[in-house]
């Protein structure tokens, strides 16, 4: 059984990887030092540029994924979009059964990330970013670092945000992550979604998994 999470995996798993050149450090350095003078925002348009699929799946401020786009573009004259259409390699051999468990009704799921994040606030985030932030080798443009919920807690525990922007900030961005993983989701295809908040869904649950075992 495989839960989660990062739907990226999953897809890799079942549809195999896509064989991208290896990152050119010169080329990096290059679009880094414009992103330095221009900001993350103009190379975001350069790419939207030359590709617009990929430029509309990554966002404006992932500094690490429009990077990594461009390059490929640069580096090959072919666009990421372009080398994810080829030949992916290995796809899985098995049958898979494909379960998503979301609430139908958005505002019990956003209601549970608020709940989530303050539950993470009480549990000690915040003394994790500190002693992460006190780490000589960590700083705030690891892609770890610039995460949902990490981001927002660096920036506050360098007194750029109050507290209460802070907790804001970091459920609104966990909002708009879970926004982005139903869009992924919705584009499966084969699969069953189930509504925890219905009665009797755990029953339907052990069903679809019977039949799929039987």
């Amino acid at each position: 059984m495989l839960a989660g999470g990062t739907m990226l995996y999953y897809n890799a798993l079942q549809h195999g990887l896509s064989k991208l050149p290896q990152a050119d450090p010169a080329i990096r350095a290059n679009i880094q030092t414009m992103a330095d003078e221009f900001g993350w925002e103009y190379v975001h348009r350069l790419l939207a540029d030359v590709d617009p699929i990929s430029a509309k799946r990554i966002h404006p401020n992932d500094p690490q994924r429009i990077n990594r786009a461009y390059e490929v573009y640069l580096l090959t004259g072919q666009t990421m979009t372009t080398w994810f259409k080829l030949d992916q390699g290995q796809k899985l051999q098995y049958d898979t059964l494909k379960i998503i468990i979301s609430p139908s009704d958005r505002s019990i799921l956003h209601e549970r990330i608020a709940l989530r994040f303050k539950m993470m606030l009480e549990q000690g985030f915040l003394d994790e970013m500190k002693t992460l932030m006190s780490h000589p080798r960590n700083h705030d443009d690891l892609p770890s670092m610039r995460s949902v919920g990490y981001r927002q807690a660096w920036e506050h525990l360098e007194g750029k945000t109050s507290l209460d922007d802070f907790i804001f900030k970091g459920i609104a961005a966990t909002r708009q992550l879970a926004k982005r993983q139903l869009t992924w989701l919705r584009k499966e295809e084969g699969v069953i979604w189930l509504d925890p908040m219905e009665p009797g869904y755990l029953k339907k649950l052990q069903q679809q998994v019977d039949e799929f075992l039987a």
